[in-house]
């Protein structure tokens, strides 16, 4: 479908950019509202008191997840769409998938309650990754026939290409202080609650043993004292 049919079809009355509004309705859009799921999601961690059930272990597969999802998110933000960026994307978004797997089991096997509306949040974080690649996929349809044809002829292919229109210093400034605000902050306090915690119960264990063992002790003094 050729843009000018897009723009009909949309709006008759109106000239569209399809490509234009797709980015900015990445960039503006499905961005900025993946932080409202993730933050939502860490407040259900909280309330289950993820540090006294799955503890450091879950934390560290939602950082890890955070990661997988992170590094495609700031390559596309600083380079081009080609053959080398549509694939780490899509072996982010694979990996992500796999990870968030892992992390529901791990939640399930632990004593915490994952409740019906975590699971409902889940839907979203594992959606908008594919929603978003799907959307560059539609906008750089010409760099996916290059990578399905392996880069073949062109040289920038498997390489990181600058952006030619590179996104303004308050956009980029913007999301990063969202990331700090609403991923690295919430998270990395989850994850310190969690090591807080387990150096705690470790502790405690280490503590109830030595009492044991003390108490034993006395025991079996007292048992050769009376032979």
């Amino acid at each position: 479908m050729t843009r000018d049919r897009a723009a009909g079809i949309s709006s008759p009355s109106a000239t569209v950019d399809v490509g234009d509004v797709t980015t900015r309705y990445l960039l503006y859009g499905l961005l900025p509202s993946w932080f409202v799921p993730g933050v939502a999601d860490w407040v259900m961690h909280r309330r289950t008191r993820i540090e006294e059930t799955a503890g450091t272990k879950e934390s560290l597969i939602h950082s890890l997840m955070m990661a997988e999802v992170g590094l495609p998110i700031a390559l596309t933000l600083r380079y081009e769409v080609n053959p080398l960026l549509l694939s780490v994307q899509l072996g982010g978004a694979a990996v992500h998938e796999a990870t968030a797997l892992w992390d529901v089991r791990t939640a399930v096997k632990s004593d915490r309650e994952v409740k019906p509306i975590e699971q409902h949040i889940h839907s979203f974080l594992e959606s908008l990754p594919f929603a978003a690649l799907a959307s560059l996929m539609c906008l750089h349809s010409d760099q996916v026939r290059s990578l399905l044809r392996g880069g073949e002829g062109d040289p920038d292919a498997w390489r990181l290409v600058p952006r030619r229109r590179p996104l303004s210093r308050g956009y980029l400034t913007g999301i990063a202080a969202a990331i700090g605000t609403c991923v690295l902050l919430p998270y990395g306090e989850e994850l310190l609650r969690c090591v807080r915690a387990g150096r705690r119960n470790r502790k405690r264990a280490g503590d109830e043993a030595n009492w044991h063992a003390a108490d034993w002790n006395t025991a079996d003094r007292h048992a050769v004292k009376g032979h």
